[in-house]
């Protein structure tokens, strides 16, 4: 057995002799099972390369889908802040509600204690294929969402009971000045400031809001004109009393549309800005007067 072999023969042409060639049929065996195994292997290597080059594909993707679901979580993140500060506006517009209501002393413990912490329940099955930053960004957005809902249910509950309250309070609330007498800027607020006439340190009963000479002064709410006319360094001067002992004054007036006894609607113009008067420019000096007492009247402004 290990003498056998195979005997090829070459006939290059009729003329030519015949070559003959013994080959051991252990030779051609071998050569064949390795030929056999290069074929395997080459057929392995390429199924495994398109393999691999299917899964790169399948990477991109995911990397793809990842960065989108990143951008949607940052959005998402982002829309939780706004309402984190909507919900802040909500509660200084409540707060304002409440002193015009006179129920600025009812507080909810929630308020004041204050409310936070962490959800132990996994938030999702794939949060362990996100990085640590999307972990901790996740985490956050629970908490705010709890957080965000607990406020919305303490304002909810809030909001009814002054809903209830003022429902039987229409007059007083119309007769409370809640809006802006005029569009234009504050440049100077209620409390103590150095004098721009002076320089000494002096009680400013108001608000000052500087605007156009001629801008509409519009009654921030229903009541009756008690006082139109001059009034010292005050220049042109019209009062309204809103009943419940609030009455407002409005000074540097350039002209006044209304006459003393005349009722009038909120949004309704009494008067014309101006610069009568002691003033640096034109400009509206606004007044609140509760009991006659000077208030500060950015306590009853809601818009």
């Amino acid at each position: 057995m290990r003498n056998k072999k195979y005997t090829v023969m070459i006939v290059p042409d009729e003329t030519t002799k015949v070559r003959r060639y013994h080959v051991p049929k252990v030779l051609v065996r071998s050569l064949l099972g390795i030929a056999v195994v290069v074929i395997l292997s080459t057929g392995y290597i390429l199924a495994d390369y398109f393999n691999v080059k299917q899964m790169v594909g399948e990477m991109e993707r995911l990397r793809l889908e990842a960065r989108q679901q990143k951008q949607q979580l940052l959005a998402f993140s982002k829309s939780i802040d706004d309402l984190q500060s909507e919900m802040t506006r909500l509660r200084h517009f409540d707060t304002k509600l409440r002193v015009m209501a006179d129920l600025d002393g009812v507080v909810y413990p929630e308020q004041v204690m204050g409310i936070g912490g962490e959800d132990s329940e996994p938030f999702n099955p794939m949060e362990s294929e996100l990085s640590f930053q999307d972990q901790g960004l996740i985490n956050s957005m629970k908490t705010g969402i709890a957080r965000l809902q607990t406020e919305a249910d303490i304002q909810e509950r809030s909001f009814q009971e002054l809903v209830e309250y003022l429902e039987d309070q229409k007059s007083l609330l119309a007769s409370t000045p809640s809006i802006w007498p005029a569009k234009g800027w504050k440049t100077s607020g209620f409390g103590y400031r150095t004098s721009p006439f002076t320089g000494r340190r002096e009680m400013h009963k108001g608000v000052d809001v500087a605007t156009r000479t001629g801008t509409a002064i519009i009654a921030p709410a229903d009541g009756l004109v008690l006082f139109t006319g001059r009034e010292g360094g005050f220049g042109n001067v019209v009062v309204i009393d809103h009943g419940y002992g609030i009455i407002t004054k409005y000074a540097h007036c350039s002209t006044m549309e209304v006459k003393v006894g005349q009722k009038v609607d909120r949004g309704e113009i009494i008067a014309r800005v101006g610069n009568t008067g002691r003033s640096t420019g034109p400009h509206l000096h606004y007044e609140v007067a509760v009991n006659g007492v000077p208030v500060n009247p950015m306590r009853y402004i809601l818009n």
